[in-house]
């Protein structure tokens, strides 16, 4: 899960997007575009410059010169050999996932059961080719990720939209109802949840798997964990749940903890047979060798990497209890982002923030505005800028 949120799991309007990017289809030929496309825009979150950005969700901290250097020589070698097609079953990467999974999270997973792509957003979107399409439903539970309907929409999917608790949660009995009235072929939970922060329960997850497993002809359950890093200790992992749930998928990405989101790469831990799925839907060569390269060099940091995340986590949870020492309502996070409100005029206190050069995401429910967590020195500037727009 990447970066732009709806409160109702509906399509956004995208903001920012350029004035002179016109998508409209004009002109004398007309051209047969789907239906369900005319009028829309572009998936984007705001592109600006400015000193403080902290509205996507990016891990503020650059790759170390020594990750450059060794990420430098892998693309090096790779390039040596582009004149060839990349290993399209990327096995020595699929190796290298199992391998930092079983450090993050203890678990033991075979190559087999490892998939990648793109970024998570292709992940996804390979789940939806191979679960959903037409006559068939794609569930989440809103407020979540804004993509999650775009998925569906892109391999003509039916949507649905349960909804979460007023703080955010998800409710078992809910999710169970709500399953067995649509009788889904795929469910997407993000947990931690975008743009909220909320992780869900080991038995809320569990329940879903129950309902999902009642589903006729089947019912495949996506646990998005592109936060997952930044859990707090004692958060368990879905990962834990696959041995026992072969319809369970559980999603990841290099672009939070790891640094890479301008990497685009993105991956999963499932069972072998959904694997194999996958592997029939997917574009040949999808993986480029260098985007392999880059990954596997920064696996062999992962150590350096973590250790950037738990001073994120320390950073987040002491941004929370700043934000509530001010009055604020704030979300329990265990992503590396806080989602906090509540205002009477939230675009107004966007924009006043972005007039002293910070910018965060105006997104969520009515009334909420949501953080990335920066380095000490853009979190600062945020809360300096927070006091003088909001009066704190």
């Amino acid at each position: 899960m990447d970066d732009a949120d709806t409160p109702d799991g509906t399509l956004p309007t995208i903001a920012g997007v350029s004035a002179d990017l016109d998508t409209t289809v004009t002109g004398p030929t007309s051209l047969p575009l789907r239906p369900e496309l005319a009028g829309l825009e572009p998936y984007g979150a705001p592109q600006l410059d400015v000193p403080v950005a902290l509205n996507v969700n990016e891990n503020p901290y650059a790759p170390s010169e020594q990750v450059v250097a060794d990420i430098a020589a892998a693309v090096a070698d790779a390039a040596r050999g582009l004149n060839r097609y990349p290993d399209r079953d990327f096995e020595a990467l699929r190796a290298d996932l199992a391998a930092y999974l079983l450090t993050e999270s203890g678990v033991g997973l075979g190559v087999e059961q490892l998939w990648a792509a793109n970024g998570s957003n292709e992940v996804m979107l390979h789940l939806l080719q191979a679960f959903g399409g037409p006559g068939r439903t794609a569930l989440s539970f809103a407020p979540t990720y804004s993509m999650y309907p775009e998925y569906a929409r892109d391999t003509s999917t039916a949507w649905v939209a349960g909804r979460r608790e007023e703080d955010f949660s998800l409710d078992p009995d809910v999710a169970r109802a709500t399953i067995a009235q649509h009788a889904p072929s795929v469910v997407l939970l993000a947990s931690p949840n975008n743009p909220t922060g909320t992780a869900l329960p080991t038995a809320t997850i569990l329940a879903v798997l129950d309902a999902a497993a009642q589903v006729p002809g089947g019912c495949v359950v996506v646990v998005d964990e592109a936060y997952g890093e930044f859990r707090r200790r004692g958060t368990p992992s879905a990962l834990e749940l696959l041995a026992d749930h072969p319809h369970l998928a559980v999603s990841r990405t290099m672009s939070k903890a790891f640094g890479l989101a301008g990497a685009r790469l993105g991956y999963l831990a499932a069972s072998r047979e959904l694997v194999d799925a996958l592997r029939v839907v997917r574009l040949p060569y999808h993986l480029s060798a260098v985007t392999q390269a880059v990954a596997r060099a920064a696996l062999a940091h992962s150590t350096e990497l973590m250790a950037q995340v738990g001073s994120l986590r320390d950073e987040r949870d002491a941004l929370v209890v700043w934000l509530r020492e001010r009055g604020l309502q704030v979300a329990d996070s265990d992503a590396n982002f806080v989602l906090f409100g509540l205002f009477e005029d939230r675009r107004a206190v966007w924009e006043g923030l972005l007039d002293r050069g910070v910018l965060i995401r105006e997104v969520g429910p009515p009334g909420w505005l949501r953080v990335s967590v920066g380095t000490p020195r853009e979190t600062q500037a945020f809360k300096d800028a927070l006091v003088e727009v909001a009066g704190l």
